[in-house]
């Protein structure tokens, strides 16, 4: 009689287990998913980060490459005594 209910006892134990160990995996499984899903998002968001950062030092640098011109004209206009039209001209 003891081994029967020594016997059962160990199988009730490892069908617990199991069914932990399935629950565990299931677990695990969802929290995989996730972190890739956050991983996911963040490499999107980082993404659109460094375009906005590209379209800004775009816009940046062409707006200096016209005050350049603006005051290279100014500065041929200055030296050889025309308008600042004329000189851009030139």
């Amino acid at each position: 009689m003891r081994k029967i209910v020594l016997a059962a006892a160990i199988a009730g134990a490892a069908l617990s287990l199991a069914a932990c160990s399935e629950g565990t995996e299931d677990a695990t499984s969802e929290a995989a998913d996730s972190a890739m899903a956050d991983a996911e998002q963040n490499l999107e968001d980082a993404t659109d980060a460094a375009e906005a950062a590209g379209d800004e030092a775009v816009e940046a640098a062409d707006e200096a490459a016209q005050a350049t011109d603006e005051a290279a004209a100014e500065v041929e206009a200055d030296a050889q005594d025309e308008t600042t039209a004329e000189a851009q001209a030139d």
